[in-house]
């Protein structure tokens, strides 16, 4: 398994996938931080940022790094087959899902890169607006720190979730497509129109981890309930759980030819 992870992160170094979802994920959060915190106040995007849901929905806007980090995930399997690299790589281990096991924790290591990236982004550029506006941090430190080890946790386990997806769809297109038609169709419609059920959606659930609300970026429905975090994590995990074993039973068993 630790040779098999090894190739795995030996794949990456050698792609320019990688920096170029994490660029993306930075370039998208930093438009999306310096939008929101150039607009805040009365009749702005967000409130003033020296208020702390103004400043939460600022700090909290870390979404788009969260989707990038699952299409991450997606690219990782799915290349196996776009570039034709599946023969070889299950050669080299026949067990498929050792190697799915191996992408997932790559995945999850990676992933929370994007989480880490993008709170990087979100609280610098906050915090940064705040101050020069000479405004005093509404957020306690160990808040931010909470959302900010939220949005890496969740990062971590969406990719991991991806990695599933790309392994089950086979297609790189079809699986960025997925996620993509996924994050702003089924759950900003069905999270829009049946709140109950919003918080229980993976995207959401893990942004609202990571702090976000009604305000942020993608934005959560006003009025549900964050779930623990605990029970968010055991929800993603028991996602990751269902979509590989769905993978395993289906599209791993195919020929790869």
């Amino acid at each position: 398994m630790r040779m098999a992870i090894r190739t795995e992160f030996l794949k990456i170094r050698t792609t320019r996938m990688t920096i170029g979802l994490l660029s993306g994920a930075g370039a998208w959060t930093l438009f999306v931080s310096l939008v929101e915190s150039s607009r805040s106040g009365a009749g702005g995007l967000v409130p003033s940022l020296a208020t702390t849901i103004g400043l939460r929905d600022v700090l909290s806007s870390t979404g788009f790094a969260l989707i990038l980090a699952m299409v991450f995930g997606a690219t990782l399997s799915t290349g196996e087959f776009r570039y034709q690299t599946s023969t070889d790589t299950y050669i080299d281990e026949p067990d498929r899902r050792r190697v799915m096991i191996a992408k997932s924790i790559t995945a999850a290591i990676v992933g929370a890169l994007f989480g880490l990236l993008g709170t990087a982004v979100t609280t610098g550029i906050g915090l940064a607006f705040a101050l020069s506006n000479g405004y005093h941090v509404a957020m306690a430190t160990g808040t931010i720190i909470r959302y900010g080890v939220g949005a890496v946790l969740g990062a971590s386990l969406l990719a991991m979730i991806g990695v599933g997806v790309g392994s089950f769809l086979r297609n790189q297109t079809a699986a960025i497509i997925a996620i993509f038609a996924w994050a702003f169709g089924v759950e900003q419609v069905t999270g829009g129109l049946f709140h109950s059920i919003a918080r229980y959606l993976p995207l959401m659930a893990a942004n609202a981890m990571a702090g976000a609300g009604s305000g942020s970026m993608p934005p959560l429905p006003k009025g549900i309930a964050p779930m623990p975090w605990y029970a968010v994590v055991l929800l993603l995990a028991v996602i990751v759980v269902v979509v590989s074993a769905l993978a395993s039973h289906t599209s791993l068993r195919k020929d790869i030819t």
